[in-house]
């Protein structure tokens, strides 16, 4: 098993940077972001989709590091209405797979998208409970767009000697295991797998344990990402849109034309935390030890989105943490 770092809170230094950086917590792999919502700070896709043998000489930068390169990540919303989003998304996701073959890497990383709710809408619109027809008729028409396109995905992946992780991330199509498997079924896909972060199915009361073992091969790549449920939970809910608008002034981060990320509540009912502060290394080692079962060979990456610890510091302590998890696990690295 490889245990490693999505490198997207060190994009703010060099790659051999942030590799140091990871060496010196004991992880040996690192996942970089290629496109979609971020852009890749840290790998040179377009050189590399150009001409392949720039990748070859492009991975020299890992040797003696002992860190490897375990799966790229796009996560965007290639299904977009707003074309300037959903087709820059898109294109970044073909590119990405293109590069993940000429690199010899198998994972690509991404979210399944997201729609209008009907035709020349500019905005996505998710169904979050389905209690009335309208609501499932949005769903069909969702389905009828999402179709072609991951049929398309899947035959490139498949050409590339790729298997394209879905996370189960909110605000998509596919969401949660139900709608991930009807994906399959809809579409015939057979290298479109899931990437298991944990954290959205925390807060969602999904069992991460449960999920993977139910799944089985269907999981293909993993985040190791803790959630706290916080007392405002009880007040309401976990479905929170307390959220406030940042002015073009503030610092922000764009993930699509004219969309920025809005500050997260101040009293939330949930926070993404760095692993040990929603669940133990107990629980991250039964975590560890269903991935191994499903694939030895897996690659399980922090995702650092702890925002009352410093890059480097939520980084520190997530590894730790892991770290003490594969041991308690007893798994065993790949290296």
């Amino acid at each position: 098993m490889h245990l490693g770092l999505y490198t997207a809170p060190l994009h703010d230094r060099s790659l051999a940077d942030a590799l140091r950086v990871v060496a010196d917590t004991g992880l040996d792999a690192v996942e970089l972001n290629t496109g979609g919502f971020l852009p890749a700070a840290h790998i040179p896709v377009k050189e590399i989709d150009k001409d392949p043998a720039v990748g070859k000489d492009w991975l020299s930068i890992f040797d003696g590091t002992g860190v490897s390169l375990q799966g790229l990540n796009c996560n965007g919303n290639p299904l977009h209405p707003d074309q300037r989003t959903g087709v820059a998304h898109a294109a970044d996701l073909r590119r990405s797979i293109r590069v993940a073959g000429a690199l010899g890497q198998s994972r690509v990383v991404t979210m399944s998208g997201l729609p209008g709710s009907e035709p020349h809408t500019r905005q996505p619109s998710w169904v979050v409970n389905a209690w009335s027809s309208r609501a499932l008729d949005v769903l069909e028409y969702q389905w009828e767009l999402a179709v072609p396109f991951w049929q398309e995905i899947d035959q490139l992946a498949g050409d590339h000697g790729v298997k394209v992780a879905i996370e189960l991330h909110p605000q998509n199509l596919v969401f949660n295991p139900p709608s991930f498997l009807e994906l399959v079924e809809r579409a015939g896909t057979s290298h479109i797998g899931v990437e298991l972060d944990a954290s959205h199915l925390f807060w969602q009361q999904m069992d991460p344990v449960h999920v993977v073992e139910r799944l089985g091969a269907h999981v293909v790549h993993a985040a190791a990402k803790d959630v706290r449920i916080n007392p405002e939970a009880a007040w309401c809910g976990v479905l929170d849109n307390s959220f406030r608008r940042l002015s073009p002034e503030e610092q922000r981060t764009q993930i699509g034309a004219e969309e920025w990320v809005n500050e997260w509540p101040q009293r939330s009912a949930w926070d993404f935390v760095a692993l040990g502060r929603g669940h133990g290394a107990d629980y991250w080692a039964r975590f560890l030890t269903a991935l191994h079962a499903v694939d030895p060979d897996i690659a399980c990456h922090i995702e650092h989105e702890d925002t009352s610890l410093g890059a480097v510091e939520g980084v520190q302590q997530a590894a730790v943490v892991l770290l003490e998890a594969a041991d308690l696990a007893d798994i065993p690295r790949q290296g």
